[in-house]
């Protein structure tokens, strides 16, 4: 009888045992993930080897393991994508956020509460959107014209100068006068000085600062702070400044109006992650463009002549530019586009929040999507002769309908691209077009090399870059 029982079960819990080990078969293909690059020490993984050259890592584990790959590194799990299906499930999917992928960096860099942050993130991003965004944008170009003109005369007839930063003295006041309030906290050379270095120091460590312990980071941890406190101190000047022109509402009164009525509260550390986000990039990005424009003379002297026919020959007399004169200067745009598909960001970012499909690869919900710009911009599929700067490439970009050429990711993609871009194409292309109206400009040092050291912002150069300007009339 117990041999009976034995020989009618077996087939049965053979059939049952093959089905489990199919299912696990199938359920482990269909969750396959990427190759994964682990590194060797816990929690740091691979983080040491990233952190030397990530932007030579990357490239180099996408040629090693293909298109989809994962980077374990300070405990999180990187998942890169490089081409097309990663692409637009990175831009288009629901399944990743953008929130959630950055509020850890926010907290970190700016000491916004993560619960904050995700309540008026979108708010303020409608709002930001609104004020900078292309309907509105050309409200910016008759007083970014005149605050250039004024720190343009304190540069004198001529000069010598490191190139950053004479970026950086044209810059830094013009935008802080118009998204903040006008001689806010430049008011005399030695606190503009003391704000340049720290603010400096803050921006050359954020990275640092998004990932890893404050207490590890004693000087940007002090930059930080000094820069807190002076925002602080800063705060009812900002709100009760009103324009003698128009009595409008800077960008910076309305960003505080919205975290008042949110939260009851007016702190000053949104004042410094809007400052770093208005800058971080339009003063690297400024010198690459004038760097590559003085090192290309076939495109530097198409650019004068551009400049003579609309302005005429240079005078003392200041030039206004519109819209109008905008228009006939789309070289310039080029440039700088090309300038910025050339020195794109290391990478953007999106958290995985269900299990997703790309390619063969299951991507598992935690990880951290990531695209970069940096690379894509050198994908000859997209870019032809990737590494020439060629800014005759954006005359087949769509740029009357606000539309870049296709795989373009300075600024993002998606619902949440930088809402500052159009300001800062503005402010590049007017500050540009008054430097070479008004000087005679030659660069003293050969083009820089940028440094591969970090992944978030428009890569610096590697070299240093000396800038001769002398006053054309």
């Amino acid at each position: 009888m117990m041999e009976q029982n034995t020989e009618l079960i077996s087939p049965t819990v053979i059939i049952a045992l093959g089905c489990v080990v199919l299912f696990l078969c199938l359920q482990r293909k269909n969750l396959r993930r990427p190759p994964c690059i682990k590194g060797w020490i816990p929690w740091i993984g691979a983080g040491l080897e990233l952190g030397k050259a990530p932007l030579e890592f990357i490239e180099k584990a996408r040629i090693k393991y293909g298109p989809v790959f994962t980077v374990f590194a300070m405990g999180n799990r990187m998942t890169f994508v490089t081409e097309e299906e990663g692409i637009n499930i990175f831009l288009k999917s629901k399944e990743v956020n953008f929130e959630l992928a950055v509020q850890t960096p926010v907290y970190r860099t700016a000491s916004i509460p993560k619960n904050i942050f995700l309540t008026l993130n979108e708010k303020l991003y409608i709002m930001m959107k609104g004020k900078m965004g292309t309907f509105n944008i050309h409200q910016f170009t008759g007083q970014l014209t005149e605050e250039l003109h004024e720190q343009l005369e304190n540069l004198g007839t001529q000069g010598t100068m490191e190139l950053t930063n004479f970026v950086r003295n044209l810059l830094y006041p013009v935008t802080v006068n118009i998204l903040f309030n006008k001689g806010l906290f430049l008011t005399h050379e030695r606190k503009m000085k003391e704000f340049y270095q720290h603010f400096q120091a803050y921006d050359e460590g954020f990275e640092y600062g998004s990932q890893m312990p404050e207490w590890l980071l004693r000087n940007w941890s002090k930059s930080k702070r000094w820069l807190l406190a002076l925002f602080e101190k800063s705060i009812p000047d900002i709100k009760a400044y009103r324009s003698a022109k128009d009595n409008s509402v800077t960008l910076m009164q309305a960003v505080l109006e919205i975290l008042e009525m949110e939260t009851n509260k007016l702190n000053p550390n949104y004042v410094l992650l809007m400052l770093w986000a208005s800058l971080s990039n339009t003063i690297p990005v400024a010198f690459w463009t004038l760097a590559f424009v003085l090192s290309h003379p076939d495109v530097h002297k198409t650019i004068m002549e551009g400049i003579s026919t609309v302005f005429g020959t240079a005078s003392k007399d200041k030039i206004k530019v519109t819209e109008k004169e905008l228009k006939k200067l789309l070289l310039i745009k080029w440039c700088i586009l090309e300038t910025i598909r050339l020195r794109a960001p290391g990478i953007i970012t999106r958290k995985v929040m269900k299990p997703i499909k790309i390619l063969n690869f299951t991507i598992p919900s935690g990880d951290l999507l990531m695209l970069s710009p940096f690379w894509l911009h050198r994908n000859p599929k997209y870019f032809p002769e990737p590494e020439l700067f060629k800014p005759e490439r954006w005359k087949k970009a769509n740029l009357e309908k606000h539309a870049f050429l296709d795989c373009f990711m300075a600024f993002g993609g998606g619902k949440f691209q930088c809402p500052g871009r159009w300001f800062a194409l503005l402010e590049i292309e007017i500050c540009i077009i008054l430097i070479l109206y008004k000087y005679d400009c030659t660069l003293l040092d050969p083009l820089p090399k940028q440094s591969y050291l970090h992944l978030v912002g428009v890569p610096q150069p590697n070299d240093q870059c000396r800038i001769e300007y002398k006053q054309r009339i």
